[in-house]
């Protein structure tokens, strides 16, 4: 619950303590009122940043197949250096965000998964388990899958495209559902995509890295283990480790390990646990305020509230709307404009990267999560989400295999080279539309098999 002291009335454009100068967004202005406020409310929604990552794929591929096409790649190729002394960072606008915004995004699931480990559903070995297993079987059956129809190819390497599950378009899906999903399920389905996410980054790191820099490698160690000893010595300030991460940022990219890795590593260094337990500070508080509070009082707690909440829950609080509302459809806008001609969607119809990712995230997807999911549960191991059955099961599964922006970045690292246009192009179709297949087929499961009424469920 927020606390009051950031709490605006609940009609502040009428109150009296904002009557003199009120602010842009809850004065009375037309534009504020019929443009801000009801922009305000559909950031809040859940399925909104699906929404806006949708709006602007279809926008990327509007622009790509338009009479401005050349215009698109113009944009997006066009090169930005950087200098910083005798040291140079040379990339394209599509490059900048690939590898520098989309560092944010990594930095903000890296502290979910950190909150999910410390505090979340993965704290809980039983909860855990079922959802880890999805998300492993999510991922091996789909490589599999594409694997039998690209191995000995030139396509070969594009085995972790259909690996890939979008969060938010996944968790949009599903909030168009409303109070019909169980709140469990809503939890599989996250946990899963958290995992999953997870397991990209690990292949990434692994297996999409083309050269190693020794140096800056050791750089990049040096200043993560900096970052660790900080954090042993309750050092928090945060410009403090922003610079650690920029510079963490930079030795990655120049070390030859994705350079977004270093969010996902910055993201797992961040506490999730309070810096001030929330009982000793509320109880603090309740003194304080049993007179008026002074300025300096007031100031005090502010700190306290802010000291009492886990940085993670603070720092994604403030993130999650620039990587979801920014960093993710600059994305998409970067990167899903595929100039589709007859010749090439007549090539990617029978090419063998296409049919391995749209039959990786469709069947592969559906298929790998049900059937690992109904092994642990028959093991004794694992259980459903409570008021899930076996049919809405499958529904979530299908929706996971919406792929989307992983899946369309890990088409850039593995096809990255000359010679690879047709081969990125294929792959872009078939994460395209395996992505929209996925999501037809998971709506049209979760519509018949949710309950039509909503039921209170607890995952206790």
């Amino acid at each position: 619950m927020p606390s009051p002291l950031h709490s605006p009335p609940k009609e502040p454009w009428n109150s009296s303590i904002w009557r003199d100068r009120p602010t842009f967004l809850y004065s009375r202005r037309p534009l504020a009122r019929y443009v801000g406020r009801p922009a305000a409310e559909f950031l809040k929604i859940e399925p909104a940043a699906g929404i806006v990552l949708l709006v602007c794929a279809v926008a990327a591929m509007l622009w790509g197949n338009s009479p401005w096409a050349a215009s698109y790649e113009s944009v997006w190729g066009m090169e930005i250096t950087l200098h910083f002394g005798d040291f140079d960072l040379h990339h394209s606008v599509r490059d900048w965000i690939n590898d520098g915004l989309m560092a944010v995004f990594f930095f903000v699931v890296g502290m979910e998964i950190k909150s999910e480990i410390v505090s979340g559903h993965l704290r809980s070995a039983r909860n855990a388990v079922a959802p880890i297993a999805g998300a492993v079987g999510g991922m091996a059956v789909p490589a599999l899958i594409y694997t039998a129809f690209n191995a000995g190819g030139d396509g070969a390497g594009g085995w972790g495209i259909p690996m890939a599950t979008d969060i938010a378009f996944a968790v949009g899906v599903l909030a168009l559902f409303g109070s019909r999903i169980p709140s469990p399920a809503r939890i599989f389905l996250l946990t899963l995509a958290i995992v999953d996410d997870l397991g990209a980054i690990a292949v990434i790191a692994v297996f999409y890295t083309d050269r190693l820099s020794m140096t800056w490698l050791a750089a990049a160690g040096a200043l993560i283990a900096l970052a660790i000893v900080l954090r042993l010595l309750n050092v928090w300030s945060g410009p403090v480790y922003l610079v650690i991460g920029v510079l963490l940022w930079v030795a990655m990219l120049e070390s030859g390990i994705h350079a977004t890795i270093a969010g996902v590593v910055m993201g797992l260094i961040i506490s999730a646990k309070p810096l001030l337990d929330p009982e000793i500070a509320h109880a603090e508080v309740q003194e304080m305020t049993k007179e008026g509070l002074t300025a300096e009082e007031t100031e005090k707690v502010v700190r306290l509230s802010r000291d009492a909440v886990p940085p993670t829950d603070r720092l994604q609080e403030r993130i999650h709307p620039f990587s979801s509302f920014v960093v993710l459809p600059l994305f998409a806008l970067a990167n899903a404009g595929v100039a589709l001609s007859g010749d090439l969607v007549a090539t990617a119809a029978t090419s063998a990267v296409t049919l391995g990712i749209v039959l990786g995230l469709v069947v592969g997807k559906t298929l790998g999560i049900t059937l690992t999911t109904w092994i642990v549960v028959k093991l004794g191991i694992g259980s459903l989400p409570n008021g899930t059955g076996w049919p809405l099961l499958t529904g979530i599964a299908a929706v996971a295999g919406i792929g989307f922006t992983v899946a369309l970045f890990i088409t850039e690292l593995a096809f990255r080279g000359n010679g690879t246009e047709l081969l990125t192009a294929e792959a872009k179709i078939g994460v395209l539309a395996g992505s929209l297949l996925a999501a037809l087929l998971g709506v049209g499961i979760v519509a018949l098999t949710a309950p039509k009424t909503s039921k209170s469920v607890d995952n206790g």
